[in-house]
């Protein structure tokens, strides 16, 4: 038999990688939990990080450990993608390469380090989580609450990732990671204790931008638990993607539906 060209390999390494990271068979299922357990364990690993980093060189290995993990990751995700262009027009994947940059560069971009828990919500928000996670819910409302969560739960730590490492030992009521989360939760609830508030003009404007954008993703998410149940089911006529899960004519354009009953 004669030997596999390069390009014979190129298709064969591109078409697995698409059936891994996009296949609906249960192998390659398997193979996206898998990423996404690893993801989660990430995650855990940059909301220690303000912590862990006093444990020194250890800390680094870690560090280098998961940035080559990500660019591994990141590269076959690429590479499996059809059109490479269109994969960068997506504001979510420059957001990872801004975090796989912190990785690989943490001596000089840890005053960044924050931005790593941006990972949460690039997770929660991508094809790649609800097509693994998310195919087993055809609501629409478990997806909006969880995207509705990620952003709030987001937010507060990378609010408190940037007050840690900008006024750590430059404000007396700033001495630890749990004093600059306290400090982000006080101000984004609007409760406003004042034991512990930042100096200076750029310190105010902080505190409104938290507060304002804090009172912002409360509401949505408050907005997102009332909302009434619906259903994914595009409409073959008009386009409508959501759907009551007992309706029979499409709202915007009167067409027949046929909503699966899983109850049935």
């Amino acid at each position: 038999m004669a030997a596999e060209t390069p390009s014979i390999r190129h298709h064969g390494l591109k078409a697995r990688l698409r059936y891994l990271y996009h296949g609906s068979q249960p192998a390659a299922v398997r193979f996206r939990l898998a990423v996404i357990a690893i993801d989660l364990l990430i995650i855990a690993f940059f909301l220690a990080a303000p912590i862990l980093r006093e444990a020194g060189r250890t800390f680094y290995v870690i560090d280098y450990a998961i940035a080559a993990i990500l660019t591994v990751d990141l590269a076959a995700r690429i590479y499996a993608y059809s059109d490479v262009r269109d994969w960068l027009k997506k504001p979510v994947n420059w957001i990872d390469l801004v975090v796989l940059a912190t990785l690989l560069f943490p001596a000089w971009l840890f005053n960044l380090g924050f931005l790593r828990l941006m990972r949460l919500w690039t997770l929660l928000n991508s094809d790649f989580f609800w097509r693994t996670v998310g195919r087993k819910f055809d609501d629409t409302r478990v997806e909006e609450i969880t995207r509705a969560m990620a952003a709030l739960v987001t937010f507060v730590f990378v609010v408190t990732g940037f007050v840690y490492a900008t006024f750590r030992g430059r404000h007396d009521g700033i001495t630890g990671y749990l004093d600059a989360l306290y400090f982000t939760v006080a101000t984004l609830t609007t409760t406003g204790f004042g034991d512990i508030t930042l100096p200076g003009n750029w310190g105010r404007v902080l505190s409104i931008v938290v507060m304002l954008t804090g009172i912002t993703l409360f509401l949505r998410l408050a907005q997102t638990l009332m909302r009434p149940h619906k259903v994914k089911f595009p409409c073959d006529t008009c386009g409508l993607q959501k759907h009551d899960p007992d309706a029979v004519h499409c709202k915007a354009c009167g067409n027949l539906l046929c909503i699966p009953d899983d109850g049935a």
